[in-house]
């Protein structure tokens, strides 16, 4: 294991990242909300850290390995959670102790959306801001905006984009360098940002908002600049642009650049997952349309497809947007939402969850299981499209389905032994390693109740969801530590 190398990168990813800082803090002398000197704080603390790692390994640069990047990617998202809490902690408004930092910095940087503030309108917009950048680097991940840096700096990225890319397939590449691969993305992602920010505006946003919710709609990661989210603007045109803006992220990023540089929109429809995600969009659209208008929640038809299509596409998705309390509708819909939130969006997408190719592979290898108890001398192959599946990939999501399972339980179990009542525990574990967000019960509106030693472990939660459990479960086989 090549340690020092390994410090050197840390080093080098720690510095770039203080950058974020620097926008925050011209917010701050923008809007002269008093916030300014925490991020200004924040960013040389952050370069001399970078900096203090970095320089006594400089000339370090052996070259990586597949466990070398697993571990790359594990150590900087640890220590980027710990370094995006320094503005948290340091500002007094909002009065933040460490836990509480924490939480909210890694909530960000994972995309989860999950929050322990409470009266966001009153906080200075510097910290509002900085929340949604938060949310918008960590959504296409930082260490893919690193691999495209990098190489110039002398590190190859191959070992840290296979470990970072979402999805069970991770040897494809859009381009032979993965620093083009990197860039390819970085720059879908922006023009993606910049299209749902000019929307928001044009429907009714002022810049601030409409910037800040591009930030967090674009990334799926559900923080918002108000507490009652979505729903403060009451704007059937900025929930359909939201909803819009979501499905969009949620499809498998590579696809829009195949789409665009085939010039062809019919890329979308020959993909499997797409077609599989589009269904179950549509399906629980309608159902939840259904139920609302069933029930006569809302006074109209119309305001229950408003509400039960956005509510249905943000909880899916796993951005954790809201225009209602949806807590408070018929229990049936918000546990429905949530046990929708495992299966996520597409692999290579900006969502969480298990991601709809797994969850398919899944449903085949079901089927497949069945059709053999009926001729158990039949072979069968499992298809996506016309593609035959190897077993291998089969069987490596079945494994992924069982670490996930038992990642899950733990947590779970953990948070009902500091105290929080079974729904919260079930809800809160589901919505952080999920990446969702909102929860019921204790964590419907926020996690600000949730015990110091609750936010560590969900903390923890966040990380396994982002890193797609793998990443992070395998530094803890002892294979992996031997040479």
């Amino acid at each position: 294991m090549q340690y020092r190398s390994i410090i050197r990168i840390l080093g080098l990813l720690i510095a770039i990242f203080s950058i974020t800082m620097v926008p925050p803090a011209f917010i701050a002398y923008w809007y002269q909300d008093g916030a300014g000197v925490p991020f200004i704080l924040s960013f040389f603390l952050s370069l001399l850290i970078g900096f203090t790692v970095w320089y006594p390994n400089r000339k370090e640069k052996s070259e990586l390995k597949v466990r070398e990047g697993f571990l790359i990617v594990v150590l900087f998202w640890t220590v980027l959670g710990a370094v995006g809490a320094l503005p948290f902690w340091l500002t007094e408004n909002p009065d933040m102790n460490l836990a509480a930092s924490m939480f909210e910095s890694f909530s960000g940087l994972t995309t989860t959306g999950a929050t322990v503030l409470t009266g966001l309108e009153s906080l200075p917009k510097a910290i509002l801001y900085y929340r949604q950048q938060m949310q918008w680097f960590g959504g296409m991940g930082i260490i893919v905006l690193a691999v495209a840096i990098l190489p110039m700096l002398g590190v190859g990225g191959m070992q840290l984009y296979r470990a970072e890319t979402p999805g069970p397939v991770k040897d494809n590449k859009m381009t032979p360098r993965i620093a083009d691969t990197a860039k390819h993305l970085w720059f879908i992602y922006l023009g993606i940002t910049i299209a749902c920010a000019l929307a928001f505006y044009v429907a009714g946003m002022n810049a601030f908002d409409a910037i800040c919710h591009a930030f967090s709609t674009v990334a799926i990661g559900g923080f918002s600049t108000y507490d009652a989210s979505i729903g403060y603007f009451n704007s059937v045109s900025i929930n359909m642009i939201c909803a819009l803006f979501l499905l969009i992220s949620s499809v498998n990023f590579p696809l829009h650049f195949a789409a665009i540089r085939g010039k062809n929109i019919k890329t979308y429809w020959r993909d499997p997952e797409l077609r599989a995600f589009i269904a179950i969009q549509l399906a629980l659209m309608l159902i939840c349309f259904l139920v609302l208008f069933e029930e006569q929640i809302y006074p109209d038809w119309q305001s229950a497809l408003n509400h039960g299509l956005f509510q249905a596409v943000s909880m899916s998705t796993t951005a954790g947007f809201s225009t209602a309390s949806f807590s408070s509708w018929p229990l049936f819909l918000p546990i429905l939402l949530i046990f929708a939130s495992f299966i996520g969006g597409c692999a290579g997408s900006t969502a969480g969850g298990l991601k709809v190719v797994r969850v398919l592979l899944l449903f085949l290898q079901g089927k497949r299981e069945l059709n053999r108890l009926v001729h158990p001398r039949a072979v069968y192959s499992i298809k996506l499209g016309r593609r035959p599946v190897p077993d291998r990939i089969v069987e490596a999501v079945w494994g992924f389905f069982a670490a996930y399972a038992f990642v899950f339980v733990v947590i779970m179990l953990l948070l009902l032994l500091v105290g929080m009542d079974n729904i919260s525990a079930f809800t809160a574990t589901a919505a952080c390693l999920n990446n969702l967000g909102p929860g019921l019960g204790e964590v419907a509106a926020n996690f600000a109740s949730v015990p110091d030693a609750g936010k560590w472990i969900l903390v923890v939660a966040m990380i396994f969801g982002r890193l797609e459990i793998f990443t992070l479960l395998v530094l803890f086989t002892a294979a992996f530590w031997k040479d």
